[in-house]
């Protein structure tokens, strides 16, 4: 993800807990004096693996080395204490299903089993048994994966040697889905306004947030936001507009009270989100003849664009699961836009996405554009909104639905953004090319049960979001013609 100017510093997320434990079978110590100490420094170097996947966003949590199911429970209990968002059970040699199961049924964090054996191959003409057993790390795999199933626990493997790339992508993709999975467990998500009339998909049971993804909804009032704006000063408007003057390039059509009324908006927004803590926002207001609920909605766009470019996604149109879209695109480093259909171009075989509304500023393809609106159509109101395009690249459509048992779903399309012409009206707009006919892509990602609004992101993202899905439980559709 492209950086944000360090005028944007970045709110620091909570540090996701990655459980470590390895293990192999105690009887073999005593037969074999040189196996355990190799297993050990494999064990060690796994370690330094993991940390490397990225120590600025999770911590590693290692319990060290289990020999027998008693050392296994202990291990269990240390990990269930820790709060992990994920457990990696290194599997250095053959070891019994009983040492692993209490770490799976105590912790509460999904498990990832891994199997790395030193190297590619063994030497067959110099092994004998002890050598061998080292290189054992799949032979108790199945074992595992059988009592996994039957204990009820999900099972996820991931298998190479110690220093396999191919294994090591995608043990950092399950670290990174851990990762999102913790986010969304411990976050706190506003919800400000009222739904937007007659938009029945965007409609939303919090407590299915809770109960399917964790996490908290606040549900706030335009005056929660209100009564911060009033108290913001000149200086804090002035300064606000600084700011903006640093980030975006400002077009003849911004009105200079627009835009002090946007900036102090923002800086009442970010006030709003640190009184509560919030991880996300979603947002809507109708109001009526210009009133101040109207106009603090209307003056919503900058500030929640600044706020989602320091990884605070805030998203209009109360769109709720659209603003956790985009969090969890954010958490995988994507960045994540709020997007919707705009139009369908046959000639250049692309779909144009984009919306009215927040941009995440640390994706643009160029110099973010703030454009003075006299109306933002289909609401009320008038302001400053932002244009960017996604930068040209890999990228990925992101959303969540939901089903008619209620159940979420997470639906996922990867394409390329290309260069072309784009509307000049305050809009998102990217131009998406995803390998096929536009029309037959938009009917088929319209019957997979996304909302109407989603989250755009750069690079191809399904199998990141596919581990994503896999730890919280959902089903997991990815879209291709």
């Amino acid at each position: 993800m492209t950086s944000v100017p360090e005028t944007l510093p970045r709110v620091r997320p909570r540090k996701a807990k990655i459980g470590l434990v390895a293990g192999g079978l105690g009887a073999y110590w005593p037969q074999f004096p040189d196996l355990l100490p190799q297993l050990q420094r494999s064990a060690t170097r796994v370690g330094e693996r993991l940390r490397a996947l990225g120590e600025d966003d999770f911590e590693v949590v290692d319990v060290g080395f289990i020999s027998d199911p008693y050392e296994g429970a202990a291990a269990a209990e240390r990990l269930r204490v820790a709060g992990c968002d994920l457990i990696v059970g290194f599997l250095t040699t053959y070891m019994t299903a009983s040492m692993l199961a209490p770490v799976a049924q105590r912790s509460g964090a999904p498990v990832l089993l891994i199997n790395l054996q030193p190297t590619e191959k063994m030497d067959h003409d110099t092994f004998d048994t002890g050598a061998w057993l080292a290189y054992c790390g799949s032979c108790p795999l199945p074992e595992m994966a059988n009592t996994f199933r039957r204990a009820g626990i999900d099972f996820r493997s991931v298998s190479g040697f110690l220093e396999d790339e191919r294994a090591w992508t995608r043990i950092g993709r399950w670290v990174r889905a851990a990762a999102v999975r913790g986010a969304l467990r411990h976050a706190r998500h506003g919800l400000m306004g009222h739904l937007y009339p007659g938009m029945l998909d965007v409609s939303t049971d919090l407590t299915s947030v809770s109960a399917q993804l964790g996490g908290h909804v606040e549900v706030l009032e335009l005056d929660d936001l209100r009564v911060r704006v009033e108290k913001v000063s000149d200086a804090e408007a002035v300064a606000r507009m600084d700011l903006a003057r640093s980030v975006f390039d400002l077009d003849d059509t911004v009105d200079e009270t627009d835009f002090a009324w946007g900036a102090r908006v923002s800086v009442g927004l970010d006030r709003l989100v640190e009184d509560f803590g919030l991880d996300s926002l979603a947002y809507y207001h109708r109001g009526l003849a210009g009133e101040q609920h109207e106009r603090l909605g209307a003056g919503l766009i900058l500030g929640a664009s600044l706020l989602t470019a320091r990884g605070v996604p805030a998203a209009g149109e109360y769109e709720l699961r659209n603003s956790l879209a985009m969090l969890i695109m954010d958490r995988l480093g994507a960045g994540g836009s709020f997007t919707e259909l705009q139009a369908l171009n046959f000639l250049d075989n692309v779909v144009e996405m984009g919306h009215d509304g927040p941009a995440h500023l640390a994706i643009s393809g160029r110099r973010p554009l703030l454009r003075g609106l006299g109306v933002y159509h289909g609401k009320r109101g008038w302001g400053v909104s932002v244009e960017f395009d996604v930068r040209q690249g890999p990228v990925t459509a992101f959303g969540l639905g939901q089903a008619k048992d209620g159940s979420y779903l997470m639906v996922a399309s990867e394409g390329t953004v290309v260069p072309g012409p784009l509307l000049r009206i305050g809009n998102t707009t990217s131009r998406v090319d995803f390998g096929c006919d536009p029309g037959e892509w938009t009917d088929s990602w319209s019957a997979s049960g996304v909302d109407h609004h989603w989250s755009l992101g750069t690079g191809h993202r399904a199998a990141e979001l596919a581990a994503v899905a896999d730890l919280l439980g959902l089903d997991f559709r990815e879209v291709r013609v």
